[in-house]
């Protein structure tokens, strides 16, 4: 059985909302993941789900990265996908919400900022169920695309591998990273960690 998963495909990571966490073309994979999703026989959406009172957040982009002393929140952010706004919408093209086989909100919390969709926090100790709902259908192997390459579509992959033994794939043409240097590191620590990292998906053979 084969699973897609579109990470936080949401307008928060897109220039639609210029003062959260804008990623460039984020709003553009919409199309991507439908393509990757018919590939899989289950499709899971995951969404950012922040309070605006989050102990992370800060009033300025100047101000985030910040290393936090809190044991789940681990750096300052600026305030984004918060419910009932326009940042927490996902992205043109995508099916809506209810049309998903499995929906996992993260961090809604306001002292948790998870990255990874599988773990409720970054100690990766209190499971989302994504990684048993999973196992549950059978599912072996997972295609991820989503936003953005380097925080939260790695940090999910690394734990469907790491936790879930999952055979995974990243697929690069429907995923968007926030800087080049580290996409490139995410995609090298995704590869050392046995998961595929594939440019296109043409490439995804199972």
């Amino acid at each position: 059985m084969i699973a897609s998963i579109d990470v936080d495909p949401q307008k928060t990571f897109t220039p639609l909302c210029p003062d959260e966490l804008p990623v460039t073309e984020g709003h553009m994979i919409g199309k991507a993941l439908n393509m990757q999703a018919e590939k899989a026989s289950l499709r899971i959406l995951t969404k950012d789900a922040h309070p605006a009172n989050a102990v992370w957040v800060v009033e300025s982009h100047d101000k985030m990265l910040i290393p936090l002393k809190h044991a789940n929140a681990d750096l300052t952010w600026v305030s984004h996908a918060v419910p009932g706004t326009e940042g927490f919408e996902i992205i043109a093209d995508l099916p809506a919400v209810t049309e998903y086989d499995h929906v996992i909100w993260k961090g809604v919390e306001p002292d948790l900022h998870p990255y990874g969709a599988c773990f409720h926090d970054i100690q990766e100790k209190l499971s989302t169920g994504l990684i048993e709902w999973l196992a549950s259908k059978e599912v072996k192997t997972v295609i991820v695309g989503g936003l953005a390459t380097d925080y939260c579509v790695k940090t999910t992959a690394l734990q469907l591998r790491k936790h879930g033994g999952f055979d995974v794939w990243v697929n690069l043409e429907a995923c968007r990273g926030i800087a080049d240097d580290t996409t490139k590191s995410a995609c090298i620590e995704m590869r050392n960690a046995g998961i595929k990292v594939i440019n296109l998906l043409v490439e995804f053979s199972v």
